[in-house]
C-alpha cells in the first residue's frame, strides 16, 4: 500500500466529490443517464411535475449521489494507486474544480440568504 500525504488525500476526496456531482446532476452529462431513466409526473402540493426515475440498477446507480459516490472513490482511488502520475493531472483538476463548486455553493447561499433578509427589512419600513 503506497504512503498517502494529506493532501493527496484530500485532493481525492475533493476530486471524488466533484466526479460524483458530474455524474449525478451536470447537464453536461444528461446524455450518459438518458437512457436509464424515464420522465413520469408526480403530483406534489405545489402543482404536477416531471421527476426523472431510474429504469434498471444502473439507472439508479447514475441517479443516486451516493452510489455514484462509491464507484467514483474506487475509479479514482484504484486508479491513482495504479498509474499516480497519469492520475494525478486529473485529481488535481477535478479537486480544484470540487474545492471551487464547494465555495460557490456557500457564497451562493449566503448571498441569497443577504437578498432574502434586505427584502425582509424593506416590507418591514
Amino acid at each position: 500500500m503506497r504512503d498517502l500525504s494529506w493532501m493527496t488525500y484530500l485532493m481525492l476526496i475533493l476530486a471524488s466529490y466533484r466526479l460524483t456531482h458530474l455524474i449525478v446532476f451536470d447537464k453536461i452529462t444528461e446524455f450518459i443517464r438518458r437512457p436509464f431513466v424515464k420522465k413520469v409526473k408526480v403530483e406534489t402540493d405545489s402543482g404536477t411535475e416531471s421527476k426523472e426515475v431510474p429504469t434498471s440498477m444502473f439507472g439508479y446507480l447514475l441517479k443516486c449521489y451516493w452510489c455514484a459516490g462509491i464507484w467514483s472513490a474506487i475509479l479514482l482511488g484504484t486508479a491513482y494507486l495504479l498509474f499516480p502520475k497519469v492520475t494525478y493531472v486529473f485529481i488535481l483538476i477535478f479537486s480544484i474544480a470540487g474545492g471551487q463548486s464547494i465555495i460557490e455553493t456557500f457564497v451562493g447561499v449566503n448571498i441569497k440568504k443577504v437578498d432574502f433578509y434586505a427584502d425582509l427589512k424593506k416590507k418591514d419600513e
